[in-house]
């Protein structure tokens, strides 16, 4: 996709603040028009924008955050402008606060120069904590209704159930670990691992290891 920076309307002096336009459309078809003229009316100084989708590298915007200085102002028109996600959005802002710079969205309350801006972005950061969480239960919960089924977790096994049960006899019959392992075509510690399975389930070393799923299978199951 095309990219281009626009140059600045009045060139930064030294050691000057400067509020920095960002402006993205998603393709060549489309053009950032709308929000330039926004931006200008808020008193933006210089611009950066470009055309590319926001799945994409956005390689203006890298630049944008790499131009800008202690105490610059980045400004958008509409969040959906700068992130992909919030989970984005909080990643770019997080970079511009390491800085020392600051952020304003035109149309949300978004503006880390002021206090209730700074207070929209801990809600944010709260609300972005909150989906994490909410994404990790129900992938745990999914994951524990799935192993009561019968289902299984984890890297499967080089051996089927089959060879499993033939190398255990062929162990209970005598053979050396290495032979089995030679005959079945896998590595030695894969036979170590069905022997003792078969002998103490639980086994601290190849027993099943869920310290997240552990008591929730428990809870479950009583």
């Amino acid at each position: 996709m095309k990219t281009h920076q626009v140059d600045t309307l009045h060139p930064p002096k030294k050691g000057e603040i400067v509020i920095y336009g960002y402006a993205r459309v998603s393709t060549s078809d489309q053009e950032t028009t709308l929000q330039i003229d926004a931006l200008k009316r808020a008193g933006v100084e210089a611009f950066f924008q470009e055309k590319t989708s926001s799945i994409g590298a956005r390689p203006e915007l890298r630049r944008a955050i790499r131009t800008m200085r202690r105490g610059d102002v980045l400004v958008v028109w509409k969040l959906d402008r700068l992130a992909r996600s919030l989970r984005d959005l909080l990643q770019i802002l997080e970079k511009l606060r390491a800085n020392g710079c600051a952020f304003r969205s035109l149309t949300e309350p978004v503006d880390t120069t002021s206090s209730i801006g700074e207070f929209m972005l801990q809600v944010l950061g709260a609300v972005a904590q909150l989906e994490r969480s909410m994404i990790r239960e129900r992938v745990i919960a999914g994951q524990v209704a799935s192993i009561l089924r019968g289902g299984r977790h984890g890297r499967p096994s080089s051996l089927s159930e089959e060879g499993a049960r033939e190398a255990v006899s062929m162990y209970r019959a005598g053979k050396k670990k290495t032979e089995i392992a030679k005959q079945l075509e896998v590595g030695r510690w894969v036979v170590d691992r069905v022997i003792c399975q078969s002998q103490n389930p639980n086994h601290r070393k190849y027993g099943p290891k869920r310290p997240v799923l552990g008591p929730l299978l428990c809870a479950a199951v009583k």
